[in-house]
């Protein structure tokens, strides 16, 4: 097992473009550790310099105790699970799954025991004769992960291993993967855009824009402590409300005011921004921080303002609401109670305690 350091990443390509941007994060042993972020962010550059597919073009990665800046990607002691399983179709999954071991000139007899383990953790001893082409997408995920298994590396990485597969498929693989983590105690680090993988997977999220870290947490710090708009916005479905107003003074407190919003904050709360009074200001509400003003009890610090309701969606144990506020479109995440129509009007609270606000100008979080 290995704990993984980087320090100070950047990676340049020959076209100038700065992809990877001064990132360092550390990846603990046994840790399975998620990089998130939208498409062209930076996370699987940044994985694949720690595999060596990529040169690094300044910084330092470790491995366990060993800077591996110059080390062949072969000698890393590392295995890769890609997007595209990258299996050889001629070849039946046993062999898939035995080709780095012959190429090692192990014995029949470990390759054997090696690969029989393996595919017994994946639940496809019955699929060892096929060939991929034989085999569903989830199948060939599975394979792709026995061939990754039987190296017994120090570290698996992974990118975007379940992309190609349909959603239930994904939910299904991501608890086989979080399961196999439990069971080999490997250090893991997984690369994906989506954030519902990185929150149900990950002891530790590092959330990644532009080739830069916005913040490096754990999956509920993250989404009630987000760092920044950004990482609020990123982090969340449905995603968070994020409306633009002013603080003002209000009966010796401070209130959040917008075009057809305003809420007071706590006592509290409007200490921490007092310096805001009278500035502009961010303010953010996650759906599920959104009551029906006729049922807001679970609410510790509820505060109402008047809505339209745009759209409603069922998703059977919740509804989500499309609210509209003046110029402001808001999400509501809903209980089926009494539910609105669509194009009624209705009283809904903000539970302040819940609240988020951010500096509109660095976007970053005030509280």
């Amino acid at each position: 097992m290995a704990k993984i350091i980087v320090k100070n990443l950047n990676k340049y390509y020959d076209n100038g473009f700065h992809a990877v941007k001064d990132i360092s994060f550390e990846a603990e042993d046994k840790e399975f550790m998620v990089l998130v972020g939208p498409s062209g962010c930076g996370k699987t550059t940044a994985l694949r310099l720690i595999a060596g597919l990529e040169e690094i073009s300044s910084g330092e990665i470790w491995i366990g105790d060993r800077m591996v800046n110059k080390v062949h990607p072969k000698d890393r002691d590392i295995a890769m699970v890609f997007q595209n399983y990258a299996l050889y179709p001629h070849m039946t999954v046993y062999d898939n799954m035995a080709f780095a071991l012959k190429l090692r000139r192990e014995d029949k007899v470990t390759i054997r025991k090696k690969v029989d383990h393996a595919a017994e953790l994946l639940g496809i001893e019955s699929m060892l004769k096929r060939r991929p082409g034989q085999l569903s997408g989830g199948q060939r995920q599975r394979v792709a992960l026995g061939r990754a298994i039987v190296r017994s590396p120090k570290v698996f990485l992974f990118d975007e291993p379940l992309s190609n597969l349909d959603a239930k498929l994904r939910v299904q693989m991501r608890s086989e993967i979080v399961k196999l983590h439990r069971q080999l105690q490997n250090t893991m680090i997984y690369v994906t855009h989506d954030q519902v993988e990185a929150m149900t997977m990950a002891d530790r999220i590092v959330v990644m824009k532009d080739g830069v870290i916005h913040q490096i947490d754990t999956p509920l710090n993250i989404y009630n402590h987000p760092a920044n708009v950004f990482v609020a916005g990123f982090i969340g479905s449905p995603a968070i409300n994020l409306v633009p107003g002013k603080l003002v003074a209000e009966e010796g407190g401070l209130a959040f005011v917008a075009d057809g919003i305003k809420v007071n904050l706590g006592a509290e709360m409007a200490k921490k921004l007092a310096a805001y009074k009278d500035k502009e200001i961010i303010f953010g509400i996650r759906p599920e921080d959104i009551y029906d003003a006729r049922f807001d009890s679970m609410a510790e610090s509820p505060q109402s303002f008047e809505a339209l309701c745009d759209i409603v969606e069922p998703l059977g144990n919740e509804y989500h609401l499309q609210l509209k506020v003046n110029s402001h479109n808001l999400t509501a995440r809903f209980d089926p109670k009494e539910l609105p129509k669509a194009g009624e009007r209705l009283k809904v609270s903000a539970d302040m305690v819940r609240a988020h606000f951010f500096d509109p100008t660095s976007e970053l979080s005030l509280v």
